[in-house]
């Protein structure tokens, strides 16, 4: 963003790599970036500084390799998991010149799996599929199944195949015993999973963590009438941010159980 040096804004989240938006320019984001749609317009002073953003979306600050450089950040803290977004960026400077645009595209972690408790659902169907199956046991593996999220069915298929596939394969038995309308409700389930997750999730071993992560949370002190235009610079803007901390949480992946 050449000219606009006084306005660059980066993005420091750790699920966004690059470059965010700029001071006074309009961040658009949407999501599933193959699908086409205007998305959402953010402006990073008149939403996110001025305070009228969402609580989803936060204004951040971190200082540079040079200690009179600020780097503005942009910070997503309600992105959907397993999601691909796309990001418009530029800038605008006083005169109303706007930048080239800049894209930013990024997937968001897999969304979090209990796998002991996967594993122990996994031991509850075969139990329930064992023998002669009575419709008040196919009704209670059924619910069971569809009251689990997408992340956490994928993780019970793996489980169950990989513990009693010989007795026939999870898709198989869930067929025979609950009827292929039934099954067409797990399938249709597993298909919103995404093709990098579906990978992951077929680790042999999946451990959740939680990180704490602190960051600046910062707004600006001047306050400006509804609709005003804005033409100030951000270096002489007069902002105040405080420390925050944000817990993220992420599965970990491995072919054996870590300590």
């Amino acid at each position: 963003m050449q000219g606009y040096e006084e306005e660059l804004l980066r993005c420091q989240n750790p699920r966004c790599k690059g470059p965010a938006t700029a001071a006074f320019g309009m961040l658009q984001g949407k999501r599933n970036a193959s699908v086409a749609g205007r998305g959402e317009f953010l402006s990073f002073a008149d939403d996110l500084l001025s305070g009228l953003g969402t609580s989803c979306v936060a204004a951040g600050r971190s200082h540079g390799e040079a200690p009179e450089v600020s780097i503005y950040s942009v910070i997503f803290k309600c992105l959907e998991p397993d999601g691909l977004y796309k990001f418009t960026l530029y800038a605008v400077d006083t005169r109303g010149r706007h930048s080239e645009l800049s894209t930013v595209t990024l997937r968001t972690a897999c969304p979090l799996v209990d796998d002991n408790k996967a594993e122990e659902i996994a031991d509850k169907i075969y139990n329930l599929y064992n023998g002669y199956t009575s419709g008040k046991e196919q009704q209670t593996a059924y619910n069971t199944l569809m009251e689990v999220s997408a992340s956490m069915l994928f993780r019970v298929q793996h489980h169950y195949n990989s513990h009693y596939e010989k007795f026939g394969d999870f898709v198989w038995r869930s067929e025979d015993e609950l009827g292929p309308r039934e099954l067409h409700d797990f399938l249709k389930s597993l298909g919103r999973i995404s093709n990098h997750c579906s990978s992951l999730l077929r680790s042999a071993y999946i451990q959740s963590r939680v990180d704490t992560v602190p960051y600046l949370f910062c707004r600006s002190e001047e306050v400006r009438p509804a609709g005003m235009v804005w033409y100030s610079i951000l270096k002489d803007t007069k902002i105040t941010c405080e420390e925050k901390m944000v817990s993220m949480a992420r599965n970990m992946y491995g072919e054996s159980k870590g300590r």
